[in-house]
């Protein structure tokens, strides 16, 4: 499976970087089935995919961000959780932050997170990656100078280097949650936006970043009468994490010793696979340490 998965995310690289100068990738080609917009890279990605698992020919069950659920030959074994790119507005303007995100669980409904065996995070842009299974202590990787995971000591929210959300996420309402962080890190710390959880939660591993967090679940979970604000920038959609926006990079992330949950501080093990609801959409804050997620955790203001 590792060498399965590893030959995917090279053939989806390998069709993207083709592409480059021969699309419009930033022309939107129509809404994936949660709602999210996608482009006409997203189109190749997917297609690449695809053709990958025909040409293998091996019984497999494979859900991506736009295609979901399709199985290739008679009683497959595995089921692939697929976003040939997180950070598609990044992949579109042609920067490095996106990936191809790909988990392996045994392959049943109501597959979770927890059940994912195989996961691999790859860098569309330098082709380095961070692998990992369940069979085995250590991450394998390739592309960085330096031993994985590597992660910060950092415990100072004024001092952190952290990412956050904002895609179908009403702008004044995260302010009014931690615009406080953002104001107190962003000249002592570091503050981004990559839009792509998967980059992200892998900069915590690479210790470029102390934190990521997405916390727009939570807030529509606590105070549904907030749902037509979300529903307003998401185009009539709840835009959460999805899934297969976290799937490979929680278990890499666990496996790293990173501290992830979810933004109420519980496990996202129990996510399931292949449920787009927004009861199943998740949030996220995840941390280097544990002193820093809990810091936020107190000091966001829900």
């Amino acid at each position: 499976m590792k060498e399965y998965i590893l030959c995917l995310a090279e053939y989806v690289s390998q069709a993207i970087s083709q592409s480059q100068g021969k699309l419009k990738n930033r022309y939107i080609n129509g809404y994936s089935p949660g709602g999210d917009a996608q482009f006409n890279v997203d189109e190749i990605a997917e297609s690449a995919v695809w053709k990958f698992i025909v040409e293998r020919g091996e019984p497999i069950a494979v859900y991506s961000e736009d295609k979901g659920l399709q199985t290739f030959g008679s009683d497959p074994n595995y089921l692939l959780i697929v976003d040939p790119i997180d950070g598609t507005r990044p992949a579109a303007a042609n920067l490095e932050m996106c990936c191809i995100s790909i988990a392996v669980a045994t392959f049943h409904e109501f597959a979770r997170i927890g059940d994912i065996e195989y996961a691999l995070l790859q860098e569309l842009k330098t082709g380095a990656y961070i692998y990992g299974d369940r069979y085995h202590d250590d991450l394998i990787y390739a592309g960085y100078s330096y031993p994985l995971p590597n992660l910060s000591e950092t415990s100072d929210l004024n001092n952190m280097f952290w990412s956050f959300e904002f895609n179908g996420h009403p702008t004044s309402l995260m302010i009014q949650a931690y615009g406080h962080l953002i104001d107190s890190s962003a000249n002592t710390g570091g503050v981004f936006l990559f839009n792509s959880a998967s980059y992200s939660i892998s900069r915590i591993i690479t210790g470029q970043l102390d934190a990521y967090v997405d916390i727009g679940n939570r807030l529509l979970k606590e105070h549904p009468e907030m749902r037509p604000a979300f529903e307003k920038v998401g185009k009539g959609y709840i835009l959460h994490l999805f899934p297969y926006d976290i799937a490979a990079s929680v278990f890499l992330a666990e496996k790293a010793g990173v501290i992830i949950t979810d933004a109420f501080g519980e496990s996202l093990n129990n996510t399931l696979l292949m449920d787009l609801t927004d009861q199943n959409q998740q949030s996220c804050i995840a941390a280097s340490t544990l002193e820093l997620h809990k810091k936020l955790l107190e000091n966001i203001h829900w």
